[in-house]
């Protein structure tokens, strides 16, 4: 026997309103995805925070075949410590190692001294020459020619070779800061870094020092040569204390130069 509905009975179900049924433990209900070939289509995912999505580096693959696998290293990267590194509008290249660069240094070395023992010849020449006028003086003090006139003369020889010795130590010091400044600047290799096949690039774009770069790279040699040479030699050792994989030495760093083999 049923009993009609009983609107001020709490407990009578049938007359509160039907509520839609909840998704358990509180989270909303989702539309069902399109599926397309059975599987559901998802956004593509958008890189985090802005910033492009890399590859890994190719460790193991040889900077040569790196470029078959669609590796781009980021310019001035050593890639895996393995010598190379890769410049802008030059691509992958390897670094100059230390040995290479001693057998350019010393070539460079042969070539100047090779200059500096003719300039030395043609000075030697000229100073026997002007010693050979400076006669002893004393065979003319009762002779034809009178002995102030020989002092002066030999007065006159002196100053000949001291004047011949400057123009030498000048001509080698013009040559020198010629030779390795703009050989460097203008073709980024001197006869010796050519001979070895190795080139002086600046690390930001790959391009020649230029004459500011080749200016700074070579005088900071030279003022460590001031002191006893001991600091030309200690900027020619900083290579083997960069711990960067480009041996850059002190002068390299200021000049924002790499040397690398072609």
């Amino acid at each position: 026997m049923s009993y009609p509905p009983d609107p001020n009975n709490p407990y009578d179900k049938s007359q509160q309103p039907q509520q839609p049924p909840q998704q358990a433990y509180g989270y909303p209900q989702q539309a069902p995805p399109a599926a397309g070939y059975g599987y559901p289509q998802q956004p593509p995912a958008a890189p985090g925070y802005g910033y492009p999505q890399q590859q890994p580096p190719a460790y193991g693959v040889p900077p040569q075949q790196q470029a078959a696998y669609g590796y781009q290293p980021m310019p001035g990267t050593i890639q895996a410590n393995n010598g190379y590194i890769n410049i802008a509008h030059l691509g992958t290249v390897k670094i100059a190692s230390m040995g290479q660069r001693f057998l350019a240094r010393l070539i460079d070395g042969l070539a100047v001294g090779a200059v500096i023992a003719l300039v030395m010849a043609l000075g030697l020449a000229g100073t026997l020459g002007l010693v050979k006028e400076a006669d002893d003086c004393s065979q003319y003090s009762y002779g034809t020619i009178s002995y102030n006139d020989c002092i002066q003369q030999q007065t006159d020889a002196a100053a000949g070779i001291v004047a011949t010795m400057m123009i030498m130590v000048g001509v080698l010091a013009v040559f020198n800061l010629l030779y390795e400044w703009l050989m460097v600047a203008f073709v980024g290799a001197t006869l010796g870094k050519m001979a070895m096949g190795l080139r002086v690039v600046k690390e930001s774009n790959g391009q020649t020092p230029g004459l500011g770069g080749g200016f700074i790279r070579f005088i900071i040699p030279i003022v460590g040569a001031f002191l006893c040479y001991i600091g030309a030699l200690l900027v020619y050792l900083s290579p083997f204390f960069d711990n960067s994989g480009k041996l850059q030495g002190w002068h390299d760093r200021a000049a924002g130069t790499l040397v690398i083999k072609k």
